[in-house]
């Protein structure tokens, strides 16, 4: 690779083989204490469990503090979008970010590595991902 940083063009060749799916993760941060955010997780779960009904969050959750018993309010949200302007769109939608209570970053986030295995019992009613 030349000198400076790399392009995404570099990376996706360096990547050969690799699964290259072009995602979206969004951070987001309190901005006023957990009051407004608690204040706002009503329609914020709604608005998440609808984009996921729609297909566009891969992953969604909270970010444990480190004593990861307790939560200060910050989060993380993967999403499938055409590109960085639409997952802003879609972060900006979001009732908590709208409202306020929340400000959030965008990043583009190339999944290359990595697995998941989900198993489900039909008989036990089960079902485990890891």
């Amino acid at each position: 690779m030349a000198d400076g940083a790399p392009t995404r063009s570099q990376i996706l060749e360096a990547s050969g083989d690799m699964l290259k799916w072009q995602v979206y993760a969004i951070h987001t941060f309190p901005t006023d204490g957990l009051g407004p955010v608690m204040a706002n997780i009503g329609p914020h779960l709604e608005y998440q469990n609808r984009m996921e009904a729609e297909g566009v969050y891969i992953a969604a959750g909270p970010h444990w503090a480190d004593d990861e018993e307790t939560w200060e309010g910050e989060g993380l949200i993967v999403v499938r979008a055409k590109d960085l302007a639409d997952a802003r769109r879609i972060a900006e939608e979001d009732p908590m970010h709208a409202s306020g209570a929340r400000s959030f970053k965008v990043r583009p986030w190339l999944i290359n590595e990595g697995s998941i295995t989900v198993k489900v019992s039909f008989a036990a009613g089960t079902r485990e991902v890891s």
